[in-house]
């Protein structure tokens, strides 16, 4: 994943008290997975 990624990861874990919602060594795609499921649980 890019860098930007696992920031907005992290940021987006946090909102949603989510601890496993960040996690190292996903590839690009798995962090896009992750980031939309974490925005849509968010409600963002």
């Amino acid at each position: 994943m890019t860098g930007a990624q696992a920031s907005y990861l992290k940021t987006l874990s946090e909102e949603v008290k989510e601890g496993e919602g960040y996690e190292d060594g996903l590839t690009k795609a798995e962090a896009s997975k992750r980031i939309d499921a974490l925005k849509k649980q968010a409600g963002h």
